[in-house]
């Protein structure tokens, strides 16, 4: 019998190391973004292995940033907009070479899938899956004529374990794990690697900005707001934004990233546990765990 070793396929040559040049982060106003620059404005200082020239950080209203990361240069971007995607990439490129993508910025969505107004699933669509896949395009030719380049989504392990009445973030999330996971084979021998980050429940205050669409006084709003209360008080006690940082900057300095990189939600025990238990079984843990 053939050795397992000599039927599996050998892994994919290293890629190029990155250096300096421009690390772009999407959505750097607040959240997991914010920390983001400010783990990659530690490393522009020379505290790890990759030290960027620049950092830039896009939000829909740079002048509204209060508390700017010193270190960073911020640029308006809005994802829903074809045009402000194009005007970015314009700035963002003249100011150097791009080492980093960090596609980063989105919405958090809630509803029962019958209630959900069209164009707020068309908003959402076009911030977390349609917006990212735009600036990737933008960006992605530089990083194959120069031979190097790291691009990160952040999606989240609803991706990979769906929660009911979160249909709509659910869908944007693996969606945009789909890109990456396909994607990441047609980049490679350009010297460029692809990496999905599925963050657990996280403390970033995010719950006050969750966009929610339910009649509560309908056939699902019980049910609903059992959810909602739960999910608020597991991202009250989740993992910090600063952690999920630093697993957005693990694929950086690796010459084979990983496909996907999961943090927070018990992830080490929990991805595992979903190759050997159905999938009914995963789905039903996910809901019960939040009340349903």
């Amino acid at each position: 019998m053939a050795k397992l070793s000599s039927i599996l396929p050998s892994p994919s040559r290293p890629l190029p190391a990155v250096k300096g040049g421009v690390a772009i982060v999407t959505g750097a106003s607040s959240g997991i973004g914010r920390a983001t620059v400010a783990a990659l404005a530690e490393l522009k200082a020379g505290a790890g292995t990759y030290a960027p020239d620049r950092i830039i950080g896009t939000s829909r209203n740079p002048d509204n940033i209060t508390d700017p990361i010193d270190g960073v240069e911020y640029l308006p971007l809005d994802l829903e907009d074809p045009a402000s995607i194009d005007e970015f990439a314009t700035r963002a490129l003249a100011l150097g070479p791009p080492t980093v993508l960090v596609n980063n910025a989105g919405e958090s969505q809630s509803g029962p899938l019958e209630e959900l107004p069209d164009d707020a699933l068309h908003r959402l669509f076009e911030i977390n899956v349609l917006g990212q896949v735009g600036v990737t395009k933008k960006i992605l030719p530089t990083m194959r004529q120069q031979g190097a380049g790291r691009i990160v989504m952040v999606g989240s392990m609803l991706g990979s374990f769906p929660l009911a009445y979160r249909s709509s973030y659910v869908a944007s999330k693996a969606a945009i794990k789909g890109f990456a996971f396909a994607a990441r084979r047609e980049v490679q021998p350009f010297g460029v690697g692809m990496s999905v980050v599925e963050p657990g429940s996280i403390n970033t205050g995010l719950s006050t900005r969750r966009t929610k669409y339910v009649d509560l006084q309908g056939p699902y709003g019980a049910e609903f707001t059992t959810m909602l209360t739960n999910l608020d008080n597991n991202e009250a006690n989740g993992i910090s934004a600063e952690r999920v940082a630093e697993e957005i900057l693990k694929p950086i300095p690796a010459t084979r990233p990983k496909p996907l990189y999961a943090t927070g939600s018990m992830a080490p025990v929990v991805f595992p546990l979903s190759r050997v238990l159905p999938t009914t079984t995963m789905h039903w843990l996910i809901n019960r765990k939040h009340g349903l």
